[in-house]
């Protein structure tokens, strides 16, 4: 399927990339020639768009962000594990529970993106999660990749599954509550990249945003460039003007509506083994220069990953960001960023619920601040300082 789906891309050979017949003689008439172009017409995201576009708008709202707690059962079985639980469907519910059921959550997060699983899991009262997400006024999302497999002829890269089957998919998602949908594809600097790997990467994150977008599901864009590696922040920042340069070639080819989408990047750091690292004001320097040099200002918002830095790190690196006006809502999407004190306040124990609850509030309220760019560390723990970063980490 990779190499069927690469085939497609060569726009030098390919009458279904042109924008205009390769029947044409290279002695005809201008008339003649004008007969013989197609004419292209976009295609839109029709009866849905304006509701797409209302639903990026709510979703990148100023002094909110993105709750992902996407994780796969088995990366979910890694957390619990991690605190000595059993991976059981009975525990990843009430996990889940704690953190979609905090209380005044929506002051400070907009969207939350669920694991099919949990899309469909209510609470131990029998109150649907999607129900509590609305009642805070937050946004229900759901992941819809299918997880990376290696990509034939490739230098040892991936390529990520999920498009069979994702129009009818994506269909029962927005029936179950869903507005927003989430497929990460991955990108590594120490494999390359390829061009076959960031072409594919490119490739299946536009049919899956217009596939997404055809069903009423605004989609979040997500090439994660992993931190993986020893390179400088140059490299980064000239892999991650590749890889965008790329990803909206072919958004734009797949004609989806940049008002009715979110983009999900990394951050442009040196590699997590660099002998240097980089200030938070550097890191939002080159991070700012890559998106304004490949994102247009349609664009409503950019929610960045956390991708392995500690929690402080995440919320000052958004902060420094957000020291001046940008074009687009300058925000994040964290997982592990977090989450993780979260997880080691609760320890499985009901009693520790709404200590728990309560971490997850100064996290957000922190990464809040951080968007506004009003976020200071003064006071921060020890445990939001530890890097999380876990080299060649799968979701």
């Amino acid at each position: 399927m990779a190499c069927a789906s690469f085939a497609k891309l060569n726009a030098a050979s390919s009458q279904w990339i042109g924008q205009q017949s390769f029947t044409q003689r290279s002695g005809s008439s201008a008339s003649t020639r004008l007969a013989t172009r197609r004419v292209s017409l976009p295609i839109r995201a029709g009866s849905y768009t304006d509701e797409l576009v209302k639903t990026a708008k709510t979703v990148a709202s100023p002094g909110h962000g993105i709750l992902a707690i996407d994780e796969s059962n088995a990366t979910c079985g890694k957390r619990l594990a991690s605190i000595g639980l059993d991976n059981t469907e009975a525990n990843r519910q009430a996990y889940r529970q704690l953190l979609l059921t905090t209380p005044s959550l929506g002051e400070y997060i907009s969207g939350a993106i669920l694991f099919e699983e949990t899309l469909y899991q209510s609470t131990t009262d029998g109150k649907k999660f999607v129900d509590c997400l609305r009642e805070e006024n937050i946004v229900p999302g759901i992941k819809v990749d299918k997880g990376l497999v290696p990509l034939p002829g490739s230098n040892n890269e991936s390529w990520c599954q999920g498009l069979d089957g994702l129009a009818s998919r994506s269909a029962e998602y927005y029936k179950q509550g869903a507005r927003f949908a989430k497929w990460r594809t991955v990108v590594s600097i120490p494999c390359g990249p390829s061009a076959l790997a960031v072409k594919e990467a490119a490739w299946g994150l536009a049919r899956y945003a217009a596939i997404s977008q055809d069903n009423g599901l605004v989609p979040i864009v997500e090439p994660e460039i992993l931190l993986d590696g020893d390179h400088p922040i140059e490299r980064t920042l000239e892999v991650a003007e590749k890889v965008w340069s790329e990803v909206f070639f072919y958004l734009a080819q797949n004609n989806v509506v940049f008002e009715g989408i979110l983009l999900k990047p990394s951050m442009v750091t040196p590699g997590a083994e660099h002998k240097e690292k980089a200030s938070p004001e550097t890191i939002a320097k080159y991070t700012l220069t890559m998106l304004k040099r490949r994102v247009p200002p349609a664009v409503p918002g950019i929610m960045f990953l956390s991708g392995g830095q500690s929690e402080a790190e995440a919320t000052l690196n958004l902060n420094a960001m957000n020291q001046a006006p940008n074009p687009w809502h300058v925000s994040f999407s964290y997982a592990r960023a977090l989450q993780n004190t979260v997880l080691k306040t609760w320890q499985g124990r009901p009693e520790n619920i709404e200590a728990a609850q309560k971490a997850l509030l100064v996290r957000a309220k922190a990464n809040s601040l951080a968007q506004l760019g009003k976020y200071s560390a003064a006071g921060e723990s020890d445990e939001a300082k530890k890097g999380m970063f876990v080299k060649g980490y799968t979701y």
